[in-house]
């Protein structure tokens, strides 16, 4: 992390899990222990968990987001949810791309694209995530494929939008199989979407950039890998659904 340059953020990702009733307890249990930390502190939940999240978390240092937006305002796209439907609710986070949406839901690099610029014209802070799989990795095009998911996600993006875009490395061979990319490998893959960015960018922009990590990151595991240079936080899956723990990882970005 460098705070100097841009800010830690730590971002839960609570998938498929939580009830309205059950995402109020948790959010009363997080508060007073993430109180005062020097990192953004977001939750990105469920649609319909969404109006018992901003409610818990009012008061709070808690920032409450989406887990998907659709690039279209309106229309025939059952299941899918708009901008203007979200900034009603109150949110202001919105992930973009994870890799359980390209694998399970059809995603790709293009409708990325199209859903960030969607969410950056309607002033979401944007939560993109590429990253490489195991094939593609042993295969050595892990830096190749992660700037071109950087570039594509971010073109027609303007260097004031980009003020409002954290990328998320995350591997896919290191999302909920409990293996985590070491210390080294998540900076290094930071890193090349760095790289990405001071491309179309600049390298003076693209240092003020927040590149999280996402991947198993947990309790025991996050402070080697928040003290990487370019790793500024995490996109936390299972351990955000553990009050105690995600204030762990919340603590260790906040050194």
């Amino acid at each position: 992390m460098n705070k100097a340059k841009r800010p830690a953020v730590i971002a839960g990702n609570w998938k498929m899990n939580m009830t309205p009733s059950q995402t109020t307890a948790l959010i009363n249990e997080m508060k007073p222990l993430v109180a005062g930390a020097d990192c953004e502190v977001v939750l990105c939940v469920p649609y319909v968990d969404i109006p018992a999240a901003i409610e818990a978390a009012k008061g709070s240092n808690i920032k409450i987001g989406a887990e998907n937006i659709h690039y279209k305002a309106s229309g025939a796209y059952t299941g899918e949810i708009s901008a203007d439907m979200l900034k009603e609710l109150g949110v202001e986070y919105v992930i973009i791309g994870h890799s359980e949406r390209r694998q399970y839901f059809g995603e790709t690099d293009q409708t990325v694209n199209l859903r960030s610029l969607a969410a950056l014209n309607a002033g979401f802070k944007a939560i993109i995530c590429v990253g490489e799989t195991l094939e593609q990795r042993e295969l050595g095009y892990t830096e190749a494929l992660i700037k071109y998911q950087t570039k594509i996600a971010l073109t027609n993006v303007t260097e004031e939008q980009l003020k409002n875009v954290i990328i998320a490395y995350e591997p896919v061979w290191a999302i909920g199989t409990g293996v985590t990319a070491s210390d080294d490998q998540a900076d290094e893959g930071n890193g090349f979407v760095r790289k990405a960015i001071a491309e179309m960018f600049g390298a003076d922009v693209a240092e003020t950039v927040t590149i999280q990590y996402g991947g198993s990151m947990n309790a025991k595991n996050c402070e080697g890998l928040l003290s990487k240079e370019h790793v500024d936080g995490g996109l936390i899956g299972g351990a955000s659904l553990k009050a105690e723990d995600f204030s762990v990882i919340v603590k260790a970005a906040s050194k």
